[in-house]
């Protein structure tokens, strides 16, 4: 995350403003907001750079037809997706080439599932739960093969890839695990928290799915949690959760 950040910081630097991004760098508003006041532009669609502009792909990345499209439009792009999402990429193409069916762990709207299943969408499906493995169908199951988002809760994983392996028990997954370190180190610090708080608050936007899986993470532990944006919602989710009118905040 911090590498896309840097990249496009390093871009206005060197360029200079207009530098187009092409959705939201990360799923950070704080962080959005702030490189547009530095001369960012944030599109939703390669469409709305002019011809010959440059164009940043955010750390979540992009599929085929995205470059392919970019190409014709003559656009410079600057490639900020994440090297553990560009390894996923990799991963989906080698399977599909292989012959086999691509069952793709992650949430189906996701930046990154978009472009992931982008790579090879003629045999991949998409699964966000345990419950939805038993709907999957493959021409053969003995050629079986998952992948997954990087920024998926470990626990929740876990259990959809338990009954990938009952469903299909010569399905294969990636020689090394898809879900980011950062991510991994995350949840495994709200899990070695959670237990001695009352309340754990996660300071991220709602749109980040590492920050949205922190949350799960610690209501999972039945502790109390609650993500926030800025300190006008922390001052407000105090107030609904401790009733108290009057307190004093200092960040």
């Amino acid at each position: 995350m911090v590498r896309a950040i840097d990249v496009v910081r390093i871009a206005l630097e060197a360029f200079g403003p207009p530098i187009y991004v092409r959705k939201e760098i990360v799923h950070n508003s704080f962080v959005v907001e702030e490189l547009r006041g530095k001369g960012a532009i944030f599109v939703d669609s390669e469409d709305e750079v002019p011809n010959g502009e440059r164009i940043i792909y955010s750390a979540h990345g992009v599929s085929p037809d995205v470059r392919e499209h970019s190409a014709r439009r003559g656009l410079r792009v600057i490639d900020a997706t994440c090297p553990l999402v560009t390894k996923v990429h990799v991963e989906a193409v080698k399977f599909a080439k292989e012959g086999f069916s691509l069952i793709l762990i992650g949430h189906k709207d996701h930046d990154e599932v978009i472009g992931t299943l982008g790579e090879a969408p003629m045999v991949t499906q998409v699964v966000g739960s345990p419950e939805q493995v038993k709907s999957l169908t493959v021409p053969d199951p003995d050629r079986v093969a998952y992948l997954t988002q990087t920024t998926l809760s470990l626990d929740e994983t876990k259990d959809i890839v338990a009954r990938l392996e009952q469903r299909f028990p010569m399905i294969r997954g990636p020689k090394s695990q898809d879900i980011c370190y950062a991510t991994e180190n995350r949840q495994m610090a709200v899990k070695n928290v959670a237990h001695q708080a009352d309340l754990v608050l996660v300071v991220g936007s709602n749109n980040s799915s590492n920050s949205n899986r922190l949350v799960e993470v610690s209501n999972n532990l039945n502790t109390q949690s609650y993500l926030i944006d800025n300190s006008l919602f922390i001052g407000h989710t105090l107030q609904q959760v401790t009733g108290l009118r009057n307190y004093s905040l200092d960040l």
